[in-house]
Order: structure tokens, then C-alpha cells, then sequence
């Protein structure tokens, strides 16, 4: 039989269970609706976060770009970055398809765009260059009679030479019997003769006497050349022959060219240019300059700041300016955008997500 005393002592076991069940419900409770509160500052901080970024976008890219322009550039670049970049990204990888289709398309522009037939070739070279150019030639007397030699006293033209001669000899020759009258059927009967008694023909003859003796031709060609193209000479010719084409149209540029679909001439300069690029850029010597050439300009500018560097590019606020400008429609739709929306969430979620803020949100809602 239940004693009063046993009584007495379930009475507060089942008050403990029911307390405690209380307060596992308030604690759910309170849970649920930190989870709501939660999930409406989330959504009040997403909004507020794009509403701030929008209008800070300006002030917070012209303080970025100070900061970065303070910089050395040795803080963040190495002389190895600058060779991997150039290396890497340019020398070994070829020109894409793409961008030699690019090359061709623009080239053809270029070279056939209509505005070529009203603009002279003085609009694109001034006198005063050519007249520059033509006396840094004709300065160089040492080279210019290198280059003569090089010229005339090649194999090529040697033959040329002789070849030359030869035909000029040979038609003064039948010009002139033909016109001779009985003299010159008797040259023509003696060149008969002369033929007959020692078994050669006289244009063979003519030519062999011709070969022979070219190298002492291709001298005294030489010596005239050098002797008649002086230093004010070279100068001179080329400064006469640039006047002689200067107020011609850059169009006329077009007719050295070929356009035909099958035989295009664009066609070959674009692929001897990406010929060229392939044989250079795989070459030891191409990568040995490069690293050479990075390694002066490195030394010149590793302690320069960023800003100092873009300013050698004529970067300098005014022009970041125009250029954040130009890019705020881009940030203004990436603030907006549903995949920046559902990262700053993400983020926010994970923060709120820590059991130290979650007990502390709880506690407080209490």
C-alpha cells in the first residue's frame, strides 16, 4: 500500500519531467524561431550588402587601385614570374586558329578599306624621314660598298651579266649587218668562215669569251658602281624616288599585292608571319634574349611602385577613372546576378551556422 511519504516523493519526479519537457519545448521553440530570425537577417543583410557595394563601387575601386599603385613591384612579381608568364603564355603555345583568321580578316580591311584611294603615301611618311633615312645611308660608305660587292660580285649576277652583254653585243651585231648593205653580207661571210675553220659558233664563242673574263667585268661593274653611286649619290636617288611616288594613293600599294581567293596574297604573309613565329618561338636563341631582355628590365624597375610603372604606360588616375566608369554597368549587373546573391547567402549562413553564434542568438532570444 502507497505510503504518504512515497507519495510525497513521485510528486516532484513528475514536476522534474514535465519541467524538463517544458523546456525542451521552449528550446525547440526558441531554436525555430532563431532559425526565423535568422534566415530574415540573412536576407535584410544580402539586400543591404548589394545596396552598399552599388554605391561604393567607385570610391572602393579608385582606393584600390592607390593601394595597389603603392606597391613594389618585387612585393608580388619576380623576374621568374615575368620569364614563366612570357614562356608559358606566349612563347609556347602557337597562334590559335582563331587569331590568325583575325590576322587575315583585319589585314584585308586594312590594306582594301576605300579610304586607301584618297589618302597619299606623304600622309604616312614624312619628307623629313626619308631625307633622314636617305643621308644615314649615304653616311655609311663602308657598308654601302659592302653591299655593292655583295650584289655585283655574286654568282647571279655574274651570269646576269654575261647574259646581258651577250644579247646587247649580239643584236648590235645583226642590227648592223642588216643595215650594212653589201658590207654587211661580206661580216656575215666572214663570221661564216670563221665559224668553219674552227668548228664553234661565234655566239658560243662569244659567250665563252664572255664567262671568262666576267670576274675582271664584274670588278670594273664594281669599281663604277662605287665610283658613280657616292654617298650623296645613294642619298640622293632615294630621296628623288621617293618624290617620284610620294603623292601616289596608298592604294596603289594594292596592285604589288594579289586578291584572288585561290592565290591570295594576304594569305601568304599571314602564314610566312605564323611560319616565322613558330620557327623563333621554339628557338634557344628567341628564349635566350627574352630572358636576357627581362632580366635588364626587371633590374631597371623591380623597386619601382605599381603606379609608377602603369604611369610609364600612360596609366594614371584619369585613366583608371574613365576605365572603373566604363566597367560599373558590368559590376552593377554582378551585384545583381543570382550566382553573387547565393554566395554572399552561402556565406552569411555558414557565419550564423558557428555554435558559438547560434547559442549566442539563443540566448538572447530567450
Amino acid at each position: 500500500m502507497q505510503t504518504s511519504k512515497d507519495s510525497q516523493n513521485q510528486t516532484p519526479q513528475v514536476d522534474t519531467e514535465h519541467k524538463v519537457n517544458t523546456e525542451n519545448g521552449r528550446s525547440q521553440a526558441s531554436l525555430a524561431s532563431t532559425s526565423l530570425t535568422i534566415d530574415r537577417l540573412i536576407d535584410a543583410q544580402v539586400a543591404f550588402m548589394q545596396e552598399w557595394l552599388r554605391k561604393q563601387a567607385e570610391p572602393l575601386s579608385m582606393e584600390a587601385w592607390q593601394w595597389f599603385g603603392e606597391q613594389p613591384l618585387n612585393k608580388y612579381v619576380s623576374r621568374d614570374h615575368l620569364k614563366h608568364l612570357v614562356n608559358d603564355w606566349l612563347l609556347n603555345q602557337p597562334i590559335s586558329d582563331v587569331v590568325r583568321t583575325d590576322i587575315r580578316d583585319i589585314l584585308h580591311t586594312v590594306i582594301y578599306h576605300p579610304v586607301n584611294d584618297n589618302v597619299p603615301l606623304s600622309e604616312l611618311v614624312d619628307d623629313t624621314q626619308v631625307e633622314t633615312l636617305a643621308n644615314y645611308v649615304g653616311s655609311h660608305e663602308q657598308q654601302r660598298n659592302v653591299l655593292i660587292h655583295t650584289l655585283v660580285g655574286n654568282e647571279t649576277f655574274a651570269d646576269l651579266l654575261t647574259q646581258t652583254l651577250y644579247h646587247a653585243i649580239n643584236d648590235f651585231m645583226e642590227t648592223t649587218l642588216d643595215k650594212a648593205g653589201g658590207v654587211g653580207k661580206l661580216m656575215k661571210l666572214g663570221r661564216s668562215s670563221f665559224e668553219k675553220a674552227t668548228n664553234r659558233n661565234l655566239d658560243e664563242k662569244l659567250q665563252a669569251y664572255l664567262h671568262r673574263n666576267i670576274k675582271d667585268l664584274a670588278r670594273r661593274a664594281e669599281t663604277n658602281a662605287q665610283e658613280h653611286l657616292s654617298n650623296e649619290e645613294v642619298a640622293r636617288l632615294l630621296v628623288t624616288g621617293w618624290a617620284r611616288i610620294k603623292e601616289q594613293p596608298v592604294s596603289h600599294l594594292q596592285t604589288y599585292l594579289r586578291n584572288d581567293p585561290d592565290n591570295s596574297s594576304i594569305r601568304h604573309i599571314e602564314a610566312s608571319i605564323q611560319q616565322s613565329y613558330n620557327r623563333l618561338r621554339m628557338s634557344p636563341y628567341l628564349h635566350s634574349l627574352v630572358a636576357a631582355s627581362i632580366d635588364t628590365w626587371y633590374g631597371n624597375h623591380q623597386a619601382d611602385t605599381m603606379a609608377t610603372i602603369a604611369a610609364s604606360l600612360h596609366i594614371d588616375e584619369q585613366a583608371m577613372t574613365q576605365f572603373s566608369t566604363a566597367l560599373f554597368p558590368i559590376v552593377q549587373d554582378m551585384l545583381d546576378s543570382s550566382w553573387f546573391t547565393a554566395h554572399i547567402r552561402e556565406m552569411l549562413q555558414a557565419f550564423y551556422n558557428q555554435p558559438a553564434i547560434k547559442e549566442s542568438l539563443i540566448t538572447n532570444s530567450e
